[in-house]
């Protein structure tokens, strides 16, 4: 009786919740317009057809060769039983004889058909340093391929097809990249985790980015967050015309795979290398010969300059092309042959694209005032001159909080500097204005406020006149140097 009770309103209630649904008219829903959706889906696949033809999955071997096979116990140094068991006198009972052991690494990028005699645009990261190149086409033919020219720089190579090749081999369209422009859809195409013929869709995302690799690489990428993971690496980057507007080169993230951050090398500054690497010749480029960093707020507002626009030199190689022009450390470069200069990277994208040997013109602000000199531009080397990668940065402190000591003939050696250079720091005071700003021991201070240091007196002096910030010109451990702004009380 109590069970009937408890579930007869509720029986009454549903019949009646049922009665009043069935008295209500059916819901209409709106009609939604499906054309400009539908349209985007054609204009993605219309893509996909044309272009997907003409890219190419590159797999890559290298066989290494290990004299031994080293296999220890999985213990640091400090075991108390290490000495037991890598004693020469012992033996290592975990070591294996002496021989040769082989063993094959594999790669896996994307690439892209230049022409019909079977040149392959990829990245230099996807070919370099192999013993076996293999491509393989959208309709799953395999061919060997060789290095036809490699650019390490901008992390471009040209490959092409050995022996006789089809003749009908689909090619890609080139685009202009400097058009393309932030929020634009594109599109991927490559083999990410070998996943051949992949298409992923996103969007310009940023571009000029610049810092996402090493130092050596020249860096003006369109960023996206259309999906590139590894085995993308070489593959085009398309626009909605069909047409070529980067390499995927580079994703940033933290887990090995696709965060939403890609970066792709953009195809104008392939453009302006393709003859030469298709020939097999030599990359030119130009060298300035200063090192330089930008200007923050504070250095601008140090140095005179009206904006954080531009680059101050903090560095100038003797007999450079620099040195000939006439600039100084502490000049501000303004504009390079009639280009405002941006940053860093955008100068050294600049001189980079400027052959050996032409006259460019250059707009210097020195001591507040602009000056134009004309500089002859040399030739970059295999390895780039070292530039400054510190930003200054402000600190507190009562003093400087460093101890410092003289180059002299005695230490040059030990210290790698040049006797008479500077001040070579020996230790910095833990929470002083020094440690908060980064500088370390073992960096040379070459100047505080414009005034060189060269001896301990030198440097007292310098601190003297200092009222609350100094200006310190500091060389690095791997040769670079940058100002710094160390605010003192």
């Amino acid at each position: 009786m109590k069970l009937t009770k408890l579930l007869l309103p509720t029986m009454i209630t549903s019949v009646a919740l049922s009665a009043a649904v069935a008295s209500e008219p059916t819901a209409k829903y709106p009609e939604v317009d499906m054309k400009a959706a539908r349209a985007l889906g054609d204009a993605f696949a219309s893509v996909a057809e044309r272009v997907k033809p003409a890219v190419v999955s590159i797999h890559s071997s290298k066989t290494v060769k290990l004299r031994h096979l080293d296999l220890r116990l999985p213990f640091g140094d400090d075991f108390p039983l290490h000495e037991f068991f890598n004693d020469g006198s012992l033996g290592n009972p975990l070591r294996t004889p002496q021989r040769e052991y082989k063993y094959h690494q594999g790669g896996l990028g994307s690439g892209m058909l230049l022409d019909r005699d079977g040149h392959i645009l990829t990245n230099s990261h996807v070919v370099s340093d192999v013993d076996q190149i293999k491509v393989t086409l959208a309709d799953k033919r395999s061919f060997e391929a060789e290095i036809t020219g490699s650019d390490p720089r901008s992390d471009l190579a040209i490959i092409k097809i050995k022996g006789q090749v089809p003749n009908d081999l689909p090619v890609v369209e080139l685009g202009d990249s400097s058009a393309a422009r932030v929020g634009e859809w594109v599109l991927a195409i490559g083999a990410p985790f070998g996943y051949e013929q992949t298409v992923t869709a996103g969007i310009i995302s940023a571009k000029g980015r610049a810092n996402v690799t090493n130092s050596e690489m020249l860096q003006d990428f369109l960023q996206t967050d259309t999906a590139i993971n590894p085995g993308n690496s070489g593959g085009p980057l398309v626009n909605l015309d069909g047409r070529v507007i980067g390499l995927n080169t580079i994703i940033a993230t933290s887990i090995g795979q696709n965060a939403g951050v890609g970066f792709a090398v953009p195809i104008n500054m392939a453009k302006q290398i393709l003859p030469t690497l298709l020939s097999g010749g030599k990359i030119s480029r130009g060298m300035l010969g200063v090192a330089i960093q930008d200007l923050s707020e504070e250095l601008a507002k140090q140095f005179k300059a009206p904006n954080t626009k531009g680059v101050l030199v903090t560095q100038v190689t003797v007999n450079s092309a620099a040195a000939k022009a006439g600039i100084k450390v502490s000049d501000v470069i303004l504009r390079y042959d009639g280009k405002p200069v941006e940053d860093v990277n955008h100068l050294r994208n600049l001189v980079a694209a400027t052959a050996p040997a032409a006259k460019v013109e250059l707009v210097l602000l020195r001591d507040g005032n602009e000056l134009r000199v004309n500089a002859q531009v040399g030739e970059l080397a295999a390895q780039p001159a070292l530039a400054a990668n510190k930003s200054d940065q402000t600190a507190e402190g009562m003093d400087l909080g460093l101890t410092v000591e003289p180059v002299t003939a005695a230490n040059a050696r030990e210290y790698g500097f040049d006797q008479g250079e500077g001040l070579v720091v020996t230790d910095v005071e833990a929470g002083s204005a020094a440690a908060t700003a980064s500088i370390q021991a073992g960096e040379l201070i070459m100047e505080i406020d414009r005034l060189k240091v060269t001896t301990p007196a030198e440097y007292r002096q310098a601190l003297a006149n200092v009222k609350d910030t100094a200006l310190v010109l500091l060389k690095t451990k791997d040769g670079g140097s940058c100002f710094m702004v160390v605010r003192v009380k």
